[in-house]
């Protein structure tokens, strides 16, 4: 507590220039008495502070003092310039401010992570989508939004935007949606469009996954794959549900939802996907596969 509080004395000081012991008091919730001591404790460990008296006196810090090792640890600088750089275009930090922070820190500034959250080829589109998404949040404004659903429909929703969730290698927005007067997570490539309505919604929580009915049918699904399907294995499939045998082959064995995203996935793979188990998944992959032939004759 007492860490934090000398913290926030240094910054408050850093971004005011000059506070009095009874304004800092109040705005920490401690007494005067309490302040003095902290100031003690600070100027002890070399940060330049001082008090003076008179009609203009107050506590201040030196004009040149930055921020450095005293306060911060080097993981801790790096930390915080690897999490600027991370949300750098989302919330548009210009690469100005990271080459400030960089020269405070005494840091190294390389250029070495860059994060787009645009599709190949979609240029800025998701990028523009993800920050109107952030700021809806955050504002907790009402979003008119296109979604295409698992069955390739497009419906309207409206949706009061919980929190963002980057989950299986894919985006996510937990909501509340008015049309289902109910909790929904939607894909955010699945987002066609995206609408300000300009109204506020009252502060929800999301609920708990635990809590929540899984209504999907799981079962263990074993599939083998040949070796050139190397790529997206282990793309899509965690580590240890992937064993290789001696020729080469790929046995996955993974809990999955026998619905129609998962007969979609597996023709997604076309010829390169044997089914192990379930076996009456078999029957669903062929018959799925006969109506592509016919529809696809002429």
């Amino acid at each position: 507590m007492q860490e934090s509080r000398l913290f926030r004395i240094i910054y408050h000081l850093m971004e005011n220039g000059k506070s009095t012991a009874s304004e800092l008091a109040e705005k920490l919730e401690v007494s005067v008495r309490t302040i003095y001591r902290d100031i003690d404790v600070i100027s002890s460990a070399g940060v330049p502070i001082y008090v003076t008296t008179g009609r203009n006196g107050g506590i201040q810090i030196a004009d040149d003092f930055v921020m450095d090792r005293l306060l911060l640890s080097d993981k801790e600088k790096e930390d915080i310039i690897t999490a600027l750089k991370s949300v750098s275009i989302v919330d548009n930090y210009n690469s100005d401010t990271l080459l400030k922070l960089s020269a405070i820190f005494n840091t190294k500034s390389e250029n070495w992570l860059e994060v787009d959250f645009s599709r190949w080829g979609i240029k800025s589109q998701d990028n523009a989508m993800f920050q109107t998404l952030k700021e809806a949040i955050i504002s907790q404004k009402m979003l008119c939004i296109t979604y295409a659903n698992t069955r390739g429909e497009l419906n309207e929703r409206i949706i009061c935007p919980l929190k963002m969730v980057y989950k299986a290698k894919s985006w996510y927005i937990k909501a509340f949606c008015m049309n289902k007067s109910d909790f929904r997570i939607f894909k955010l490539t699945r987002i066609i469009r995206v609408e300000k309505i300009g109204k506020n919604f009252r502060p929800m929580e999301f609920p708990q996954e635990e809590k929540r009915e899984i209504k999907a049918n799981y079962e263990n699904v074993i599939l083998r794959f040949p070796q050139n399907m190397a790529y997206r294995i282990y793309d899509e499939f965690e580590v240890d549900e992937i064993k290789q045998e001696d020729n080469g082959d790929f046995i996955v064995s993974a809990t999955m939802p026998v619905d129609n995203w998962l007969i979609g996935y597996l023709l997604s793979f076309r010829s390169s996907v044997r089914i192990i188990e379930p076996k009456y998944l078999k029957n669903i992959i062929r018959n799925e596969a006969k109506k592509v032939c016919e529809q696809n004759k002429t």
